[in-house]
């Protein structure tokens, strides 16, 4: 989260930059792919590099590190390079020890809504993707989020100083408190133009007071509610705080969006700082439209009885301010998800960590996040945990080992309406936070599955089959894919009208499955009640006059043909060896050998998903290639059949060995799907896909048959993801190669396939 926006602003200064990262995050990602970063694989260090800079949490024999040394590139921290890229411009250094991520943000949002055209490098990402966490600017300021840790802050020498508080902390590399204060005296003292602090921050003040300079002319100031300018805090509610300002500030009221005594300090810190810039008129409200930071109270779920939060706290000190804020907004328990950052801060601060969560309800421990540090003895999350239960023996703990999925489980169990749960730390907790949402959200929506197959067992008889979380792949023909969260087999019309009722009274979605075979199951499974029409009432072969015949939706194709050949039925041969049912092959116009199914149709009968049975004359149907219109919205019941051409038994017979041994022949016998994409116009999908020299090509245990391009096939234990991936790679070598963008022909099933590619 340092290197990112830096990276970001060397480029927009026009520099060549790429970088690679351990656990690179979507946002950050996206944020420098953006801004023309190359992202490179572990340890590749481009040819043309000539300088490496680093975070200092990355080890010395990291793959990247010894590429560089092993070629004599120069190294340097993260901080030592902000400091060089910042020197030729007027630095306002915004730094202390909680909240100068928030606080830079805010500074650049009050510009940006000043237009006042300033550079700036952040140290995370603004909630609001649209929001750059970097900028070169355009005028000679350049605001930055300058950190202590590592002892690089001695390489700045800022314009304009900005201390949003002090603490004692990092204790690798500030033994004592005093080392702290004398790097930032020194700070100070490298200031030219101002220096501005907290009023109410003790050290803060006592570092000031100890800087030794003979520049008469640089001026130290205080920001808070009895500093040189004050901001006093008159409400706060409905995720607004409002200040009343003066002093030096012209006597006004202003209204940040952010929450809590410790944002209106920062705010206040903020509009000094913009003031101090010589920003001529800062707007009514610059801070109205403050987007956030990512990890700073972030609400990463908010419902009527369970609020979770997430954030960056790593000292006692801010995570004492987290909880007296979230305190005020906890309808019912507060509950801490703690994950302590480096083993040298546990072991100096275990003590006013058990104080400070002691603030809480409850407590779960998280091992510590060592930020490349090793263990120490006393660092440990099982001494915060002794320690905590010594401080507060009444507060319940929960303290697992090695994380895992077990103290998600607790957490779980132990939930009560009302509770806010904040996952708390600096270290990779925020996707534990992720991974116990979508554990609670699916309890709660299998809860709701549960209670909704309930009620449609209810309404219809005891021979139509309603199941829970019913596996798919087995009901398809390329065997993969997840459960459906109710599936249903209803042994009559009437079961089929109460469950597409009853559906709707309860919001389901209803899809139809038949056999399988133009579809593929997402892994993850379908939302929505499945309906197959698999029982023998659906699957009726009944000869009418005039040598048509009616044909259920659940009757296999395969069926249908031997049938209409045994009846001397000619004009169904196409159909042989299509692995479908009447109902699919409708709904997807189903076609072969050169015949489609609605060639044969004069009417279908349907079923809307209000229950309503409807007779369609073909000729009110719209019906194009492997799609009819109508069955978008309802389900087919069955179809009247008419032969599309005439032939004796015997010559039927011929037709349709001829068909299956081109079938066997042109087709792969492994499990598939059947088509995968859509033949493009005048143009084959299986010829553009071989032309790519795509035959063969393997993402896991999907492959594209060797045998015709068109098809995916399942080599063993193919995934649905791999599927996919296969299918976005065959159409972006086409397209690269031919200049074609396939389209699928394959249903992505409950799903869209522009949700995927």
């Amino acid at each position: 989260m340092g290197l990112g926006p830096l990276a970001i602003y060397l480029a927009q200064r026009g520099f060549i930059v790429s970088g690679e990262d351990d656990a690179m995050t979507d946002g950050m990602r996206a944020q420098l792919l953006a801004a023309g970063v190359t992202i490179t694989a572990t340890g590749a260090v481009p040819a043309n590099c000539q300088l490496l800079v680093y975070s200092s949490a990355v080890a010395p024999r990291h793959p990247a590190v010894l590429a560089a040394g092993a070629r004599g590139i120069p190294l340097v921290r993260r901080g030592e390079l902000l400091a060089e890229a910042t020197r030729d411009r007027k630095l306002v250094a915004v730094c202390g020890s909680h909240g100068k991520t928030t606080t830079t943000a805010m500074l650049i949002t009050a510009l940006r809504a000043a237009n006042f055209k300033a550079g700036y490098v952040l140290g995370g990402l603004f909630n609001d993707d649209s929001v750059s966490p970097a900028c070169a600017g355009s005028n000679d300021w350049v605001v930055a989020e300058i950190d202590e840790s590592d002892g690089t802050i001695r390489h700045f020498s800022p314009e304009i100083t900005v201390v949003v508080n002090l603490d004692w902390d990092h204790p690798d590399h500030y033994r004592r408190q005093a080392d702290l204060e004398a790097a930032f005296s020194e700070l100070f003292a490298r200031t030219k133009h101002t220096v501005l602090v907290s009023d109410a921050c003790a050290l803060s003040l006592k570092a000031l007071a100890g800087t030794t300079d003979d520049k008469v002319e640089l001026s130290r100031l205080t920001f808070g509610s009895a500093g040189d300018y004050r901001g006093e805090l008159l409400s706060d509610n409905d995720g607004c705080i409002r200040l009343a300002l003066g002093g030096r500030f012209p006597e006004i009221t202003t209204m940040v969006r952010a929450t809590g005594t410790f944002n209106a300090v920062n705010a206040t810190a903020v509009l000094a700082a913009a003031h101090l810039m010589g920003v001529a008129e800062l707007t009514e409200n610059p801070l109205a439209d403050y987007p956030g930071v990512r990890r700073r109270q972030a609400v990463l779920h908010a419902s009527s009885d369970l609020t979770v939060i997430e954030d960056y706290a790593h000292h006692p000190a801010e995570i004492r301010a987290l909880l007296v804020s979230l305190r005020t907004r906890a309808s019912g328990r507060l509950v801490v998800v703690f994950q302590p950052h480096r083993f040298s801060r546990t072991a100096q601060f275990k003590i006013e960590f058990a104080e400070a969560l002691a603030l809480s309800d409850a407590v779960s421990l998280v091992d510590v996040y060592g930020a490349g540090e090793a263990p120490i003895d006393g660092g440990t999350t099982a001494d915060l945990h002794a320690e905590l239960r010594r401080i507060a023996p009444a507060l319940p703990v929960n303290y697992l080992p090695e994380n895992g999925d077990g103290l998600l489980d607790a957490l779980a169990r132990e939930r009560r309406p009302g509770d806010l749960v904040a996952f708390v730390g600096a270290g990779d907790i925020d996707a534990m936070a992720r991974r116990w949402i979508e554990r609670i959200k699916a309890m709660e929506a299998g809860k709701r599955w549960d209670e909704s197959a309930e009620k449609l067992r209810v309404v219809v008889s005891a021979a139509t089959k309603v199941k829970r979380e019913e596996l798919l792949a087995n009901k398809t023909t390329i065997g993969i894919g997840g459960a459906a969260r109710i599936y249903s087999e209803p042994v009559s019309m009437e079961d089929l009208q109460h469950l597409v009722q009853r559906a709707k009274t309860l919001v389901l979605p209803v899809i139809v499955l038949g056999r399988g075979s133009n579809l593929i199951v997402p892994d993850e499974g379908v939302d929505a009640l499945v309906v197959s029409l698999r029982q023998p009432a659906w699957e009726i072969f009944e000869p009418r006059d005039g040598g048509r015949v009616w044909a259920g939706a659940g009757l296999r194709l395969k069926n249908l043909c031997g049938l209409a050949a045994k009846s001397g039925m000619a004009g169904f041969e196409f159909l042989e060896g299509i692995p479908g049912n009447v109902g699919g092959a409708l709904r997807m116009n189903a076609g072969a050998m050169g015949g489609w199914m609605f060639d044969a149709v004069e009417e279908v009968q349907v079923m809307t998903f209000d229950g309503e049975i409807r007779i369609l004359k073909k000729a009110e149907m719209h019906v194009d290639y492997r799609h009819c219109a109508e069955l978008n919205d309802a389900i087919a019941l069955g179809a009247l059949l008419r032969p599309v051409s005439q032939a004796e038994a015997g010559e039927i017979a011929r037709r349709i060995d001829a068909y299956k041994e081109k079938r066997q022949k042109s087709q792969p016998r492994e499990p598939s799907a059947g088509c995968i994409f859509k033949n493009p116009p005048g143009d084959s999908a299986g010829r553009l896909i071989d032309a790519s020299g795509l035959k063969g090509e393997r993402v896991g245990d999907a492959e594209v048959s060797v045998v015709h391009a068109n098809f995916i096939v399942n080599r063993g234990h193919a995934s649905a993801g791999e599927v996919i991936a296969l299918v976005r790679r065959i159409r972006a070598r086409v397209e690269q190669a031919q200049g074609v963008k396939l389209e699928p022909e394959v249903l992505l099933y409950g799903k869209s396939w522009k949700d995927v590619l």
